[in-house]
């Protein structure tokens, strides 16, 4: 059974975290199902968020396998909850080497574990409401719909976690 662990991503991860978010979009795109905006996977924007420390690598046998965004504020996509109840997931990606769901509930578990050691009450995420598969593994991980929400041109569905 491979090792799977999760550490925050250092300034020089930042290219490695592009380039697990760039497969994956890619992926997703050639499925008709694209995620991200090419501006948001820029390398600038990556190096950013990595710098502010939101950026996580999963590692299998210590090797990158998935990342996944942290953050405890959210206020483009849930600026409607009570302030700091919660933390958020974004970005959540994985090789197509590892797919299978094992580094993405592995990552989820981890981002559970550290939301609750922060003393937050709810981990949340958002995805666009059309994206059956990856509402299925959220719901397969223990998350429940809470609602859905127009962001900019989007309809996100929007899902919970309850740590407490």
């Amino acid at each position: 059974m491979n090792h799977i662990t999760v550490r925050q991503a250092q300034a020089h991860d930042a290219a490695t975290v592009r380039s697990i978010l760039q497969e994956a979009a890619d992926w997703l795109t050639s499925r008709g199902t694209p995620m991200w905006r090419d501006d948001e996977l820029a390398q600038d924007v990556i190096e950013a968020h990595v710098a502010k420390g939101l950026f996580w690598l999963a590692e299998v046998d210590g090797e990158p396998a998935g990342c996944i965004r942290f953050q405890t504020e959210d206020k483009q996509f849930w600026p409607d909850i009570p302030p700091g109840e919660s933390a958020f997931l974004h970005r959540l990606a994985v090789l197509r080497k590892q797919a299978g769901g094992v580094v993405s509930a592995a990552m989820m578990q981890w981002a559970k574990e550290h939301a609750a050691a922060l003393g937050k009450q709810y981990l949340r995420l958002d995805c666009e409401s059309t994206t059956v598969k990856l509402r299925e593994l959220y719901e397969r991980n223990g998350f429940r719909r809470h609602s859905e929400r127009h962001v900019g041109p989007y309809l996100v569905a929007r899902y919970e976690y309850e740590l407490t």
